[in-house]
């Protein structure tokens, strides 16, 4: 039998993860990435309200975050930019994710796919 080519190795590949996100859809399952936004959002919305002790925690996250994302080649400034754009963002107190449209289930339910 002969070795498939890495291009059908890959097509095979796009075609399993696109079932497995169509599954994910089905049973509403989130991505880790949905799972660390919501949860970065709560930490920072949290710690706004404990005022000074909030701050302190705000910044030990960013510096633990930033020194990560070193090790993995990222710019420590570009890092913390980033970082702190997204708490500013967080800490306005408005909620500030969109609905998920295609997770609308019932038939004539606005969030649902058209």
């Amino acid at each position: 039998m002969a070795a498939r080519s890495k291009k059908q190795r890959n097509a095979e590949q796009a075609r399993r993860q696109q079932e497995v996100r169509k599954k994910a859809r089905a049973v509403r399952r989130p991505s880790r990435d949905d799972i660390a936004r919501l949860w970065l959002w709560q930490v920072v919305t949290d710690a706004q309200k404990d005022g000074a002790k909030g701050k302190e925690l705000i910044g030990k996250m960013a510096d633990k975050i930033v020194a990560g994302l070193e090790q993995q080649g990222f710019d420590d400034q570009e890092s913390y930019d980033v970082f702190d754009k997204l708490v500013r963002k967080y800490s306005d107190g408005i909620y500030p994710f969109r609905p998920k449209r295609h997770l609308g289930s019932e038939p004539g339910d606005p969030t649902a796919d058209a």
